[in-house]
């Protein structure tokens, strides 16, 4: 045989030999041709999930990035990222996250019934308490939750609490929606971690969600009345000893609506889609819980996102696009956003195209504590992975 022939024989055996990437293996690193930026997938083969948009998934240093996977918890090394080769660390083999603690390396996840938190670095698990609720406050001493409690409407009686509704302002002659008056028995528990003793705080006769804990103040707490967005006061926050219930935002229109609230890194924002009414006018809006202070960004429809997000340093702002069954919908953009406050606006600008996911799986951004990457999860090439997308433009 000569000596080429035998060359590429070799050359073949080899290629042969190697392991064939599965056929439907999205891309792993990429310029996006739409915007010139990199996207880089962070999640193996196999798949992967970011957590929610308001769930903390990121180390008090800022160098580590959690998410879920088939095989577990795995932890991504920011450090590294864009230089390196992505390698996911598992980290608890067969849970699911549900959120990284603001103050030490700690991931927290629930295991038979109790919630166990495990260290990003040593990897050494530990039983916190067993306590329905799963969101831990900022210093780790209390889980808050909801559960059911008979005993809610009598208590909303006795107290005077609010029905979290502007009735006013609620068109009767539309059907309810989701909205149920007097539908459900809710009492906010907040549970002592050293003790394990629980106390409830709060009782409401309507449905209550996406409950959570500030990031500086471990005794404030954030909570929606879920519904029809347009027939509920819906932003509210309270403290961990029941005191302090305040309406964040209050409707001033019929269809206005206010949701997908979430704290601002320093714990004094909350932030919020805004509509004035719904689906005709756009905005970001924030409060300071301290000051009382206001902001609203206008937002163009096609800008509009599903959820909004901020950095740590509140420099930036991130958005995940709408499909095409979305409030802002016809108009909407499918994209992955950057928002930078200038003068009283949002400049915007296209990370990613996502003109081929679907979504029914919501994006849910974040931006790294570095500012330098938007992380996401979506189904654009059929799986559903997580991703980074590199803010600065690619050269």
């Amino acid at each position: 045989m000569k000596p080429l022939t035998a060359l590429l024989v070799l050359a073949l055996a080899l290629v042969l030999a190697r392991p064939a990437a599965p056929a439907d293996a999205p891309p792993t690193d990429w310029v996006d041709p739409a915007t010139g930026h990199r996207v880089i997938r962070l999640s193996g083969d196999g798949g992967g999930s970011s957590l929610y948009f308001h769930q903390n998934t990121y180390t008090p240093r800022g160098d580590k990035l959690v998410f879920d996977t088939k095989a577990g918890i795995v932890a991504v090394d920011l450090t590294k990222l864009g230089k390196e080769p992505v390698k996911a660390d598992l980290i608890v083999p067969g849970a699911r996250a549900i959120s990284v603690a603001w103050r030490t390396p700690d991931v927290y996840h629930r295991k038979a019934g109790a919630l166990y938190a495990t260290n990003l670095e040593t990897k050494a698990e530990r039983k916190v308490v067993e306590a329905r609720g799963s969101v831990v406050n900022a210093d780790e001493t209390l889980v808050v939750g909801f559960e059911n409690d008979p005993e809610a409407p009598a208590k909303v009686k006795e107290l005077g609490l609010p029905m979290l509704v502007t009735a006013d302002l609620v068109d009767r002659t539309e059907p309810p929606g989701r909205l149920r008056p007097g539908g459900r028995s809710l009492a906010v528990v907040v549970t002592d971690v050293k003790t394990g003793t629980a106390r409830k705080v709060h009782y409401s006769t309507e449905w209550l969600n996406h409950l959570q804990t500030s990031p500086a103040d471990p005794h404030r707490v954030l909570f929606c009345h879920e519904g029809a967005w347009h027939q509920v006061d819906r932003v509210w926050t309270i403290r961990t000893d029941g005191k302090e219930l305040r309406l964040m935002h209050r409707r001033t229109m019929k269809y206005e609506i206010a949701g997908h609230e979430f704290f601002g890194h320093d714990g004094k924002w909350v932030w919020y889609d805004l509509q004035t009414p719904r689906s005709k006018e756009f905005w970001l809006a924030g409060v300071n819980i301290e000051s009382g202070e206001r902001v609203r960004y206008p937002i163009a429809r096609e800008h509009w996102s599903v959820h909004y997000n901020v950095s740590r340093d509140g420099k930036l702002f991130a958005g995940d696009g709408g499909g095409p069954r979305s409030v802002a919908a016809p108009g909407n953009g499918q994209w992955i956003y950057l928002f930078t406050p200038q003068g009283g606006e949002l400049r915007a600008e296209r990370l990613v195209d996502l003109s081929k996911h679907d979504y029914r799986l919501e994006p849910n951004v974040t931006i790294t504590p570095d500012n330098r990457w938007v992380v996401f999860r979506s189904n654009m090439h059929g799986p559903t992975h997580v991703y980074a997308v590199e803010v600065a433009r690619s050269r």
